[in-house]
């Protein structure tokens, strides 16, 4: 898989402010972006996952956590599947 870098510039006092480690920040920040770009359904599950550097059952556990939903999937969708199978 090729990557690219993205820098981001922070004040060093925010570390400190925080407790957290550069890798810390750098890791909620990727899980944050990815949560974000799924919600937008701008990425699928398994793409929002690797953007987290997490494996899909770990990204969806923190989806799961945060009462954001695996499926988009709604009753219509359900209901018009079911009469379709008729």
């Amino acid at each position: 898989m090729n990557t690219q870098t993205i820098s981001i510039d922070f004040p060093s006092d925010i570390f400190l402010a925080l407790n957290e480690t550069e890798g810390e920040i750098k890791q909620r920040i990727k899980i944050s972006l990815a949560i974000r770009l799924y919600k937008l359904q701008k990425l699928t599950i398994g793409k929002a996952a690797q953007v987290a550097g997490l494996s899909r059952l770990q990204f969806e556990t923190i989806l799961s956590e945060n009462e954001i939903p695996i499926s988009n999937i709604t009753i219509d969708d359900v209901i018009s599947d079911t009469e379709k199978l008729k």
